[in-house]
């Protein structure tokens, strides 16, 4: 196990406190673009944080009042113009590593979006866990409008999902933005919440699952990911190979003789 409270990266903003870590792109005057730097350095972070001791939630936030515009047109379409095949393969499947080391860190993660959140910036929000914004924020898939398909980094697999064949259908293959209060209502949104309330929200959010059992917060993580590729049956005795390993953390222990003594458990994630 590792600590990473402390991390300094260099391609966007850490803060961690309290057991939860923020993350911000850093580029408010272009709307927070990925580049291939960021998009390498948020990789591995995320994938770092499988072993993290000392954070529990990560909030991808907001920065200027912006999420992400997505790839930088600049540093990153112009070059991929230029590349050949198997530099591009490489390229998409370091983007798509991303999704992934975010599905698999085994840490809750709460996006909070205000403003512009799309292209990579909309994916980066779908591979979250929760996602709260606010009535400003505007969402798309907007990967065909640039010649390129709708399948990117996943979004055929998981934006159905979330809001429905019909609808990621739509939004995969116009582009268009999805509003905020259509987003709310298409379950994409767990809420929506004023500009000036959005960190306070997403920071009330992730203390209340820091506060809970942690551990079992990564089983069920773990499960609600891996249970997409198994029939009922599986996924029901793989809940119950689950549970029955929760059921020998301390957590659980404390739980019972809270409950007995009619107090409000404390969770330590053991």
């Amino acid at each position: 196990m590792t600590k990473m409270a402390g991390l300094k990266p260099e391609h966007f903003l850490w803060e961690a406190k309290d057991r939860i870590a923020t993350i911000r792109l850093n580029r408010p005057d272009r709307k927070n673009p990925l580049t291939f730097e960021s998009y390498a350095e948020l990789r591995d972070t995320f994938r770092a944080l499988v072993y993290a001791e000392d954070i529990d939630v990560v909030i991808f936030g907001s920065n200027g009042g912006n999420f992400c515009s997505g790839g930088d047109v600049h540093d990153i379409i112009g070059p991929l113009v230029g590349m050949d095949m198997k530099e591009l393969l490489a390229f998409t499947r370091m983007t798509g590593d991303l999704v992934k080391a975010m599905i698999g860190c085994g840490k809750p993660i709460i996006a909070a979006v205000d403003g512009v959140c799309v292209g990579a910036g909309a994916i980066v929000a779908m591979a979250s866990d929760l996602r709260i914004a606010t009535p400003e924020a505007k969402c798309a898939f907007l990967f065909t409008r640039v010649g390129l398909a709708g399948c990117d980094m996943g979004a055929c697999a998981m934006l159905p999902r979330i809001v429905g064949q019909g609808r990621a259908a739509e939004l995969l293959y116009t582009g268009r933005v999805m509003g905020a209060e259509e987003g709310e209502r298409w379950g994409f949104w767990n809420a929506l919440h004023a500009p000036e309330a959005l960190e306070a929200e997403a920071w009330k959010l992730a203390t209340r699952i820091a506060a809970g059992p942690t551990f079992a917060h990564g089983m069920t993580k773990t499960q609600l990911n891996q249970e997409w590729n198994m029939g009922l049956e599986q996924a029901i005795e793989a809940e119950a190979q689950a549970q029955a390993i929760c059921m020998q953390t301390r957590d659980f222990e404390r739980a019972y003789h809270a409950f007995v003594a009619k107090e409000k458990p404390v969770f330590q994630g053991d």
